[in-house]
């Protein structure tokens, strides 16, 4: 009886720990201005309201991304200062807040190119608060519950929700709303996120911060145990590659809407965007499944092997329609990886420091795929000359070649990741790694 009241027990608890991140996560990725809706539609606005060419969107994306190249210390921030006395909940009151005034200045303001940079590095500076108080709570949670594979599902699947609403519907949005709209909507999302600040459910907080995980030291200290902890260095080269993609952003979309080149409509870009995140679904619910029945070791191999070719299928797109076609399996190849790697980045956090190493892999992500999408554009500049549109494929063979060559040397990090870090499945206890725990918070300065 009393086991049957301890498994009903968890299980309350693992729903209440879903309940929580499930909106949560909705909410933040509906209004992260570096993807979805806000993404795609800003595109848009430089490209037909200002003429930008592929060359100036891409650097656009790369700017307005700074403040992502430096999450780390918007991570730091989060897991040393305690805003309100209220934690995390502090964060996503106040910046929620803060970013609700600047989408309101964004939709009253006459829109130009110079303010809609302003606006957007403003809010990817409010996002960045928001994200590391987001990414560091499921984290932390993640390591104390022994489900960091269950909550990396939940988070994948649920954020990729909004991807898929918004690369469907941001054609539709760029013909039929005007930004004042667009950024309304975002304005309202970020509101609800301030709400989300009165929220504390004890599955979630009940003596979260108090245990050993989420011991922290002083701010040298703090530094010297993130640099010593050898998983964190794996966990970020691994995103750094996977995200290495040149050709799949702004090079794809020219290409596809160029009456030049494939001649599609700006919709065609974003269903091609839709249908390959939908893909990634069903393999995240399979990850699902097989992560409390698997080791996060074989599916970090089997994800990364599988993923290799991912990009091959570029080769042929050569209409609209093929495009959509091959979608498909390029999203189908990165599912288990794209999984896999966020539930190696919440293991592999360093105790009381799961925002500042969550912001790292966020970082490394944006970076990467911002400049590997400048890259991309450069290959493609350069074989799709407007003039004579000489062998433009060529250039997407390139980009092709690149990402292929780059995955393969991911395969290879693999070996750099510490044995004990990812021998277990999800919800299997690990005595060995919470030992390391101890011994590197005894190993440091009184704990807080």
């Amino acid at each position: 009886m009393a086991t049957a009241h301890s498994d009903s027990d968890a299980s309350s608890k693992t729903r209440g720990v879903f309940l929580y991140f499930t909106p949560l996560t909705l909410l933040i990725y509906l209004a992260l201005p570096h993807q979805n809706l806000l993404d795609f539609t800003t595109s848009f606005m430089i490209k037909d309201l200002f003429h930008a060419n592929a060359g100036q969107v891409s650097l656009f994306r790369l700017v307005t991304a700074v403040p992502i190249y430096f999450s780390f210390m918007f991570g730091l921030t989060r897991d040393m200062w305690n805003p309100l006395g209220m934690r995390d909940r502090g964060y996503f009151l106040i910046f929620g807040l803060i970013s609700t005034v600047v989408f309101i200045w964004m939709a009253f303001s006459e829109i130009s190119y110079a303010r809609l940079i302003v606006g957007m590095i403003l809010v990817m500076v409010t996002y960045r608060f928001l994200s590391a108080a987001y990414q560091g709570l499921m984290a932390l949670v993640g390591q104390e519950k022994l489900m960091s594979g269950r909550l990396s599902t939940v988070w994948q699947i649920v954020s990729f929700i909004p991807m898929i609403a918004g690369t469907f519907a941001s054609g539709w949005i760029t013909l039929h709303l005007p930004p004042k709209q667009t950024f309304l909507i975002v304005t309202a999302l970020s509101l609800l996120i301030a709400f989300y600040g009165f929220w504390k459910p004890k599955a979630v907080f009940e003596d979260a911060y108090n245990k050993p995980v989420a011991k922290t030291t002083d701010f040298v200290g703090d530094i010297k145990r993130l640099l010593k902890h050898k998983p964190i260095y794996p966990a970020v080269i691994i995103m750094f590659l996977f995200q290495f993609a040149p050709g799949s952003n702004t090079p794809l979309q020219f290409y596809l809407t160029d009456p030049h080149q494939v001649g599609a409509s700006n919709d065609a870009y974003a269903n091609f965007n839709g249908i390959f995140q939908t893909a990634f679904v069903p393999v995240f619910f399979l990850y699902g499944w097989l992560c409390k029945r698997v080791s996060l070791h074989k599916l970090l191999w089997w994800g990364m092997i599988i993923t290799v070719p991912q990009y091959i299928p570029f080769l042929f797109i050569h209409s609209a329609k093929t495009a959509l076609l091959m979608a498909v399996p390029i999203g189908l190849l990165g599912g288990i990886a794209g999984v896999a790697i966020y539930d190696l980045a919440i293991r592999s956090c360093p105790p009381g420091l799961q925002g500042t190493l969550m912001m790292m892999v966020e970082g490394v992500n944006l970076l990467s795929s911002r400049g590997g999408d400048y890259l991309g554009t450069a290959i493609y500049n350069k074989y799709a000359d407007p003039k004579t549109y000489a062998n433009p494929g060529k250039g997407f063979l390139l980009c092709v070649i690149a990402i292929t060559l780059v995955y393969a040397l991911n395969v290879l990090v693999l070996l750099m990741i510490p044995k004990e870090v990812t021998a277990t499945a999800d919800g299997e206890r690990n005595p060995k790694l919470e030992a390391q725990t101890l011994k590197e918070i005894e190993a440091t300065e009184p704990a807080k």
